[in-house]
Formats: C-alpha cells, structure tokens, sequence
C-alpha cells in the first residue's frame, strides 16, 4: 500500500480498542503492519464476536500471524519479527509484556532503533496503574466526563471515543510516528507510554483554559459548547429528527435568524446567560414546525452553521460525504475511510481483515524465516 509512512514496519500484538485503533491508523497511511494474533485453543469462548471477521473494520490493512507465546519458540519467532521491525505496539496491563520476555529492556537490547508503543487506560505508573478499567473510567478522571451530558442528569457516555481512540490510540499513533523521526534522527528507540488518562484530559486543553479564565463552569448544559447555549445545541424536527446548530459567530446567526424568518427582540440578549432557558424554548418551537428535510433544504450548505443529525446508515449516503468519499466498502462492510488526505503521497484502499493466523507462512517467510524453521513452527504447534 502506497502512503506517507510506506517503508515503516510495525508489529502490533493482538487488543481491543486502542491499540489496533492505533495499528490501522499505521496501516492506513502506508505502514507494514503484521498482526500477532494469540492462537486460538480449541473451544476457547469469544466474548468480541466481530474479532476475526470481515466487519473487524480495526483489523483491516494488515496480516495476521497466530503464535503460541506460552512456549518458548513463540516468544523466540516474536523476538524475531520484532528484530527487523521499525515500532512495536501493544496494549496490556503494566508487566505482561515483561512476563512473556517482549519488556521494552528486552526488545531494546536486540533493537536500539525500536520504538516501543504502549497504551494503557491509567499509564506504566501510579497508583493506579495495575486496575482494571475502560474508556468510561479513564475520560471520568480527567475531568471531562463531568462536563458532557444535560443538566440535572449523570454525564452521558461518549460512547468510547473520547478515551479509547481520541485520547488513546489516536495519541499513541502520534507519538510513535514522532519516535520513528526522532530514531531516524538519532539512531536511538525509546518507550512511548500512552495513557488514555493523559489523552482524554489533553483533548480537554480549551476547555480547561475556558474554565480557568472563568469562561466555563462546573455545571452541565450551562456553558457555550455544552447544550447549554440556545446557538449551539440540536434540536428535535416535526418528523422526530434531529438537526444540529451551531452559529456561535454574530453573522452566522444573523443568517440563521435571517433564513429562518425568526424576528424576535429576545435574540438580541442571546450572550446573558439568563436568557437561554426562553431562547432555547423558542428555537425548540420553531424547530419543530418542520420537517428535518425541509430544515435542510432552507439551511444546509449556508453560513448558519446547520448539519442534519445523522445516523450510521445515513452518514455514508449524504452528498457531502459521498462527494468526498469519506467512507469506503471493503468486503461488503462499509466502513469510514482513511484519514487524513494527502496530496502526493496517498494511501491506497485499505485490505480486508485478515483471521487470526490466516497469513502464518506468508508473513514469517516475507520477514526473514527461513522454510525449515517455519516448518519447525509449525511441527512444534507453535503456530
């Protein structure tokens, strides 16, 4: 696959969330990504169904090679791999890789220009560093959870895209790239240790600017950017829809007044904090009056800061997105596309997901193994 970062070779062991978030993005922009999958023991329950599929939509754009690292063959083929490999990437709790004998002082030895990426939810240290936890957990102790959701309610879930893969593996995809510069400046790996802790409170960095300069308070649904202004919420249509405004600028909402025939003197208050429970009841009116289509026939593609609310089936289908071919089909499953855009350097139509262990031979082969010792792999159920 063509791509900014083609040339680049990455040996990402087998997670969820973050980590193979990080390894696509690799393999999206060109890297040579191989998958170590763990092989599967006969009757072993599943509990990620889509892992191993065509709608593993996180797997795709790499190969994948299915080792036994209990036995001392499968670490030695790993340490092989990593041996000839640019990054690493993993995503275990603090101490696994160190147990199995891949630790980064290990790795390091044999490869002074590895760079070693790891994601964690609560980082390599601190008091809470060996706990269990998920997305939820991680964007909650950086001060952000508190801050998402309607007033008078818990903070609603992100979904998992604040901590798994906004402030987790979309960090540590940027920090690895940073390190291979930096090992191809000096010669010299180094650890990159990405905790979704860390993340998910840097992507709060305006926010937390906004409340230090007394811009942004602790309450829900009661700042510029939270539900809380009347010019920057969604609301519900006469069809049950949802639109989305956001005319913070004056101009942008004189043209949203403006388009919506809305002449009423209680707008003119719009920045008095006081007056945003009646302004949002108004706008809430007339809103309802239409149809989400009619709405956008009147606003979409104009300076009021108008989007309709779309769901997944939707979103693929918009002309906008279709125009810029923000989405893709791979093996039937439609799935967001790479990004970003490059003007020279562009990155070809990612593969389909390999299955655990689908590219065993190919991959030890293309790396440097020699057939007799596959053939010892092999034999040894190693692979």
């Amino acid at each position: 696959m063509a791509g900014p970062l083609s040339g680049v070779r990455v040996v990402e062991m087998v997670g969820i969330g973050p980590c193979p978030f990080a390894a696509m993005m690799l393999a999206d922009m060109g890297a040579e990504v191989i998958r170590i999958d763990r092989k599967a023991t006969a009757g072993e329950d599943n509990p990620y169904p889509v892992l191993g599929t065509r709608h593993d939509v996180m797997a795709r754009g790499r190969r994948s090679l299915a080792l036994d690292l209990k036995k001392p063959a499968g670490r030695l083929a790993a340490l092989g791999l990593i041996d000839r490999a640019d990054v690493l990437l993993e995503g275990f709790r603090p101490g696994v890789m160190e147990r199995l004998g891949l630790g980064p002082d290990v790795c390091l030895e044999r490869n002074p220009k590895l760079v070693y990426g790891r994601i964690t939810g609560w980082g390599q240290d601190g008091p809470l560093a060996q706990a269990a936890g998920h997305d939820i957990n991680y964007v909650a102790l950086s001060g952000m959870l508190h801050a998402m959701g309607r007033a008078g309610s818990p903070p609603a879930p992100p979904l998992n895209l604040v901590g798994d893969f906004g402030g987790g593996g979309m960090m540590l995809a940027f920090g690895v790239v940073c390190a291979v510069l930096a090992a191809r400046q000096s010669g010299q790996g180094q650890v990159v240790d990405a905790a979704m802790t860390d993340g998910a409170a840097l992507l709060g960095a305006m926010t937390y600017g906004l409340r230090g300069f007394g811009a942004w308070n602790d309450r829900r649904e009661d700042n510029l950017l939270d539900g809380g202004a009347p010019f920057y919420d969604s609301y519900a249509c006469r069809d049950g829809k949802f639109i989305a405004i956001g005319a913070i600028e004056p101009q942008f909402f004189a043209k949203l007044l403006a388009l919506t025939g809305t002449v009423d003197e209680a707008f003119t208050k719009r920045w008095n904090k006081a007056h945003w429970p009646g302004l949002k009841a108004r706008f809430a009116a007339l809103f309802a009056t239409r149809t989400r289509e009619e709405w956008c026939r009147l606003l979409e593609g104009t300076d009021a800061c108008f989007a309709p609310v779309l769901d997944m089936a939707e979103a693929p289908r918009h002309p906008h997105n279709a125009a810029r071919k923000t989405f893709v089909e791979i093996d039937g499953v439609t799935q967001p596309a790479p990004a970003p855009r490059f003007s020279r350097t562009v990155p070809g139509k990612p593969t389909a997901p390999s299955s655990p262990g689908q590219d065993n031979e190919a991959i030890l082969r293309d790396w440097g193994f020699t057939a007799e010792s596959i053939e010892t792999l092999r034999a040894g159920e190693v692979i």
